[in-house]
């Protein structure tokens, strides 16, 4: 028998089985998580043994910087970054070379984009040093090396087992109310943005005409 015209063809699939056929049936389709306590336990299990396997390093691995992500929908956030930068180390006063061998990722390709970010960083690998205990490769006097903690501090210590070592430093997004003062009246972002990029805009320009004035100074 045929179909009166250009319709679907009919391709009703229930699958669904009402009454004592139901457990039967549908029971394909369903998906139980029966392992959950199980998988649990193994991760923790895991966990515990990477941190001894690391041990006395942290159980995170490398310190990572704080970073703020990109595109405007995530960039008021912050979150651990690949690697600390060639800047950073330098005004840390760390050596690249001596900072992979002491636990701090570096990251040679990111550079930094405002002074903020840079002396949050800086500020994040002086308090790691601070709290730094290097052991000896070697036993006996003869192994231990200069720049190494002396193995009376080395007693019972404890293992750093956070997810980053430092903590992410959590921004309060929430501004109290104030107050408007007298100088918040009187200054104007627009005039400071416009100012800013103005300068931008003409800074070639004046370090030109600067170098032509000396030029000119010294003959």
């Amino acid at each position: 028998m045929g179909h009166a015209g250009n319709n679907v063809i009919p391709n009703v699939h229930f699958r669904k089985v009402n009454g004592c056929q139901a457990g039967r049936k549908n029971r394909v389709f369903m998906r139980t998580w029966l392992d959950q306590a199980g998988r649990k336990k193994r991760r923790a299990n895991n966990r515990k043994a990477k941190a001894a396997k690391l041990f006395p390093r942290p159980a995170a691995g490398n310190l990572r910087p704080v970073v703020h992500p990109p595109t405007q929908r995530y960039n008021m956030k912050l979150r651990l970054g690949k690697g600390f930068t060639l800047d950073e180390l330098k005004e840390a006063k760390i050596p690249v070379k001596q900072a992979k061998t002491i636990g701090i990722a570096v990251d040679h390709r990111r550079r930094n984009r405002c002074t903020e970010s840079l002396q949050a960083n800086v500020q994040r690998l002086k308090l790691y040093m601070s709290k730094l205990l290097i052991f000896p490769k070697k036993s006996g006097k003869k192994g231990v090396k200069k720049g190494d903690t002396p193995r009376s501090e080395l007693q019972n210590v404890a293992q750093n087992t956070l997810r980053e070592i430092i903590p992410v430093p959590k921004p309060d997004l929430r501004i109290k109310a104030r107050a408007i003062t007298k100088d918040d009246k009187e200054k104007s972002a627009y005039k400071t943005l416009k100012k800013a990029r103005t300068d931008k805009k003409y800074l070639g320009a004046k370090l030109k005409k600067a170098k032509a004035a000396s030029g000119k100074a010294e003959e």
